[in-house]
């Protein structure tokens, strides 16, 4: 199918971006553009313009600073593919780069675009969720009258961050709590501490397929035992999971077989799927319990594994 019309418009500073957004209640940002461009062309979106990011400088990069490893929000997943600091730190990470999309959709798909479309089947919003990460998004109030600009003000150059928990940041399917006019620009991943290891499972019926059921897991070792645990689930709801329940359980344990499947457990009911083409409820659920005793199976000996 052919998308209705639309505007095109390809900004060359966050302001023009968010003036832009002000401008068009109903615009849409474009960053990579592999999640919103299938749902324009069978009309399940029907943006009146779209705000290309690609101009706009500043807004991709990988690197740790102040306890963190930030993202910019345009950064290519094929950057997360090739960086020896996630590759060696960021497990968790590294595992769900790995299996978004196929390589030719990571070369152009961005890791702010797959958090902020807020599509429940993409990968990356678990895995934040697991690793407690927070987001940044800049935005341009108007000074004068403490609101976000109008169309008719000029933006000022003083932009505002704020920065906003995993836990908040997902309010629906497709939806944030991003405001009108205020921008992803960065993801901030607290740094692994000691004994930290984290892992990814994902089952799909064919590569670069959306994930019949996903499990991210972060948790750190200490003294033998999980002092800490992130467990979020891809695609079982209309958000992405948190999983607080398999969290409790891998705490405090020693990480053996019984702790897993009490967590593995935990999670398949806290899981919310609805029945489609990629399964019934009982399947998916299944799934979720089998794919989370494998994450933190995993997690658990790269924890072990991790500089003391």
């Amino acid at each position: 199918m052919i998308p209705p019309q639309f505007d095109y418009h390809v900004p060359e500073s966050l302001a023009d971006a968010s003036r832009l957004l002000l401008a068009n209640p109903e615009a849409k940002l474009l960053a990579g553009g592999h999640s919103l461009i299938p749902m324009m062309r069978f009309r399940l979106a029907e943006p009146s313009a779209l705000v290309d990011l690609r101009k706009i400088p500043g807004l991709a990069g990988i690197g740790e600073a102040e306890g963190c490893l930030r993202i910019g929000a345009m950064t290519r997943e094929s950057e997360l593919e090739k960086s020896e600091l996630v590759q060696g730190r960021y497990p968790l990470l590294a595992d769900t780069a790995r299996v978004i999309g196929d390589p030719l959709v990571r070369n152009l798909a961005t890791v702010g675009g797959n958090v902020a479309h807020a599509d429940p089947g993409n990968d990356h919003p678990a895995t934040m969720l697991a690793y407690r990460a927070s987001f940044v998004g800049r935005s341009f109030p108007d000074r004068r009258s403490g609101t976000l600009l109008e169309q008719r003000h000029e933006l000022p150059l003083q932009a505002e961050d704020r920065t906003i928990g995993a836990d908040d940041f997902f309010t629906g399917p497709f939806s944030t709590c991003l405001k009108p006019g205020e921008i992803l620009i960065e993801i901030r991943i607290p740094a692994p501490e000691a004994g930290s290891g984290g892992a990814y499972e994902k089952f799909e019926r064919k590569v670069g397929d959306y994930a019949v059921a996903a499990v991210a897991v972060q948790l750190r070792l200490e003294g033998g035992r999980i002092a800490e645990a992130g467990v979020a689930l891809t695609n079982v709801g209309l958000t992405p999971i948190r999983a607080s329940a398999a969290e409790a359980a891998l705490i405090g344990s020693d990480g053996g077989e019984a702790a897993l499947d009490e967590a593995a457990g935990a999670a398949a009911a806290a899981a919310e799927p609805h029945e489609d083409h990629r399964g019934s409820v009982e399947y998916k659920r299944a799934v979720v319990r089998t794919l989370t005793f494998r994450a933190a199976s995993r997690a658990v000996a790269r924890a072990k594994e991790a500089p003391a």
